[in-house]
């Protein structure tokens, strides 16, 4: 606001206040009388202007956003430690709880057994999403009577990393749009939402009946949770043994089911020109990681597809777009033309079921050619 307030502006305006009569050339003793006061006037216009910019969260650094989400009631979500599955080799080799294994760079420590088989829950000692590892040589620190080897197998619960300014804002922000409370669709978002590991959201109310919630929730990495994860998000809402008794985040009385969220497969056909003198089969790898990259765009927005309006509540599902294909390969040096690209068969874009994330099935060239 105050940017163009620099001291050779307001110098010239003090002057222009003064007589006609008075000599204001550079080294005149009104000059430089106004020169010393004009620099602190503009370093107090600057001091204004950083004022004001952090008095609004949608302008204030990430010190002052905080400060005034506080009294929203929210702060930034801190980095959380993935947990993974470690398998032993052989099977009947017991990894010890405390017992820590390195992977690449990181290390795991094992905090559990799952369904007293050769797999072990593991939390990561470095927080952040440097700890999802699907897959990894798991070398323990200190000797394991018995074992072989041990390997990562699959990630539980996804790490985060800190939240960043721009999730936080949108997130302050978005608090002013719907009222979190008592069991609503926005409280379960919330809280729901809040868990470690836990990404997109999205709340089915009166699904089964009175009194009945279907909650389904994608991770924090947009895709399918695992099922230990899923029985651990029902224990923090809903207890199966407890349900309705309001002994988890479900207020009394609502009987709530949790569900990960599934996938749909998506098989494309692409009809392509190649400019650069290749072929389908050189530029394949390329193309589908291209598509990968938009299916995952779509499955980040996941959560947003619902309608919520004054007359209805509806989740919908997730649309894949030709187009969007289409435009993001052309921008590829090697496709000099795409054309009658087809989604599971046909020409038309798709929209999947409501609570399944987009995948990537079979990419196909139907061109013809080679």
């Amino acid at each position: 606001m105050f940017e163009n307030q620099t001291e050779q502006v307001i110098e010239k305006r003090m002057l222009d206040s003064m007589p006609k009569s008075i000599d204001k050339r550079e080294g005149s003793i009104a000059y430089d009388a106004t020169m010393p006061a004009a620099i602190e006037f503009m370093l107090l216009y600057s001091v204004v202007d950083y004022f004001l910019k952090n008095t609004f969260g949608d302008t204030a650094d990430r010190e002052y956003l905080i400060e005034r989400a506080k009294e929203r009631g929210l702060k930034p979500y801190e980095a959380t430690n993935a947990i993974v599955t470690i398998q032993s080799t052989p099977v009947d080799c017991v990894l010890p709880v405390g017992s820590r294994y390195s992977v690449d760079d990181v290390n795991y420590i094992i905090i559990g057994q799952l369904n007293d088989t050769n797999q072990f829950k593991a939390r990561c000692e470095t927080p952040g999403v440097k700890g999802n590892k699907a897959s990894g040589k798991a070398v323990p620190i200190s000797y394991v009577p018995g074992l072989q080897h041990a390997d990562i197998v699959s990630v539980i619960q996804p790490g985060e990393d800190e939240e960043e300014t721009e999730a936080f804002r949108e997130r302050y922000l978005k608090s002013f749009e719907t009222q979190a409370y008592g069991g609503n669709i926005a409280d379960y978002q919330k809280k729901v939402g809040e868990i470690q590991g836990v990404g997109g959201v999205k709340v089915y109310p009166v699904w089964n009946g009175g009194g009945t919630v279907k909650v389904v929730f994608s991770t924090s990495e947009n895709k399918v949770p695992e099922a230990e994860f899923v029985k651990e998000v029902q224990e923090l809402i809903d207890p199966v043994p407890y349900a309705q008794n309001g002994v988890g985040i479900a207020p009394i009385g609502h009987r709530v089911t949790v569900e990960g969220a599934g996938t749909s497969a998506i098989n494309i056909g692409l009809n392509i020109k190649f400019g650069e003198g290749g072929n389908f089969a050189n530029y394949k790898a390329d193309m589908t990681e291209v598509i990968r990259d938009y299916f995952d765009e779509l499955n980040a927005s996941w959560q947003d597809t619902e309608v919520v309006s004054v007359t209805k509540y509806e989740n919908r599902g997730i649309i894949v777009r030709i187009s969007q294909i289409e435009s993001r390969l052309l921008q590829k040096s090697y496709v000099a033309d795409i054309s009658h690209t087809t989604l599971n068969g046909a020409e038309e874009n798709i929209e999947i079921r409501s609570n399944e994330l987009a995948t990537v099935g079979t990419v196909s060239d139907i061109s013809g050619g080679a």
